[in-house]
């Protein structure tokens, strides 16, 4: 077999679904399997998903095992030249597997390889390819010298922001929501490191992959992640969980430094940690504070693009969800110039009119921070935004 999709899946069962009929389209002609690890979800995600695709292997937990140990049961039984580890909040372009599979298969020692990933705004993710967070490195991220001089190969390697991104180029470390992976390359290096329950776990495997010998890439063909729909990033445990992570890889490889230079750098992970906590506090409370005072949501307008086919359906989830949208047929009746910048806009494209490559296309060409994609699926009777789900039922 050419290849193994591994998603881990808790409480996401909708973001999965989308993910899965993606991955229909982009496995055409692949010798390929599909491996849904659920991680003892409460939201019914195995018998929701489970007659859908019965051509998914289905692994279910007895309890929450963490990213890290969930996919390693799932490669262990995997039999494939390569594995991709693949986010549940991620839509993967037609022919991005069979791109990256080529580049791989003409690249030897390509033992890793990440992708273009895009944020639902239609900008890109700097995540996509990032250098290996050495104590420097993570020094000038901290302190804001990465974002200042982003063009710096000293400064801004964290991101590696200097290099193109339409241009395949060797990095150092893989997004683990898309990270593919040649088998002979893990059966050297070893599978994720079960000490880290969730986050640092990609920062770690890229680490002793690229250390190893093997080249890690990136390649410019394109995915969108929701980014973190399955986690709550405003949470205690979030922060608690991301920088924990990065004490255990900080621990891990650079344990060996004198007292002197890594006390300083322990204590600047947990004054980051404490700083992002409390702005979190703030955040919340200042939100809840300006909602009691107004009593006001924010202004959210919907533009659905869907063939007149498929309108009834979509508006008949629309309207059964309080969402009053404009229509529009084509790609190209999108006015970008008369959206109001003040609104939060959700352009909602029909997946079974528009290729994803399409849809990815559109949305990068006029990228703002105030409009987004969303997407409806006449076969799941679901519109999906980065903050919602909303159906028939």
């Amino acid at each position: 077999m050419k290849l193994t999709v591994i998603i881990v899946n808790y409480n996401v069962k909708f973001y999965v679904e989308q993910c899965l009929y993606s991955l229909r389209k982009a496995l055409t002609g692949i010798d390929a399997e599909i491996c849904v690890v659920d991680n003892c979800s409460n939201d019914g995600s195995i018998d929701y998903l489970k007659p859908r695709f019965d051509d998914v292997v289905f692994i279910q937990n007895q309890e929450n095992l963490g990213f890290s140990r969930a996919n390693n049961i799932a490669i262990r039984r995997s039999q494939s030249k390569y594995v991709l580890l693949l986010n549940p909040d991620t839509m993967v372009g037609e022919d991005t597997i069979r791109q990256t599979i080529a580049f791989m298969d003409s690249h030897e020692r390509a033992g890793a390889l990440g992708v273009k990933m895009l944020n639902t705004d239609g900008s890109v993710a700097k995540e996509s390819r990032r250098g290996i967070p050495s104590p420097a490195t993570a020094f000038y991220k901290m302190c804001g010298l990465c974002e200042r001089f982003p063009a710096n190969r000293t400064f801004a390697h964290y991101y590696m922001s200097y290099l193109p991104w339409n241009e395949a180029s060797k990095i150092e470390i893989v997004s683990g929501a898309f990270c593919l992976l040649r088998k002979s390359t893990l059966e050297e290096v070893g599978l994720l490191d079960e000490d880290f329950f969730m986050y640092g776990e990609d920062i770690d495997l890229s680490y002793r992959i690229h250390n190893k010998g093997w080249d890690v890439w990136y390649y410019p063909t394109e995915i969108l992640h929701y980014k973190g729909e399955s986690t709550q990033k405003t949470s205690f445990r979030y922060v608690h969980v991301f920088y924990e992570a990065m004490l255990i890889f900080f621990n891990k490889h650079y344990s060996h430094l004198s007292f002197l230079f890594s006390l300083p750098i322990q204590m600047a992970i947990y004054s980051k940690a404490l700083s992002t906590l409390i702005s979190v506090k703030m955040s919340k409370f200042y939100s809840t504070f300006k909602n009691e005072k107004l009593k006001v949501a924010a202004p959210i307008s919907y533009i659905c693009v869907v063939p007149m086919e498929n309108r009834e359906l979509c508006n008949k989830i629309a309207s059964a969800n309080g969402l009053d949208p404009k229509y529009i047929t084509d790609l190209g009746d999108i006015e970008y110039n008369e959206l109001n910048e003040t609104a939060l806009t959700y352009i909602i494209y029909d997946v079974s009119a528009f290729a994803l490559q399409q849809i990815f296309k559109s949305a990068t060409s006029s990228a703002h921070p105030r409009v987004k994609m969303g997407f409806f699926n006449p076969l799941s009777h679901t519109i999906i935004t980065e903050k919602n789900v909303f159906n028939d039922q």
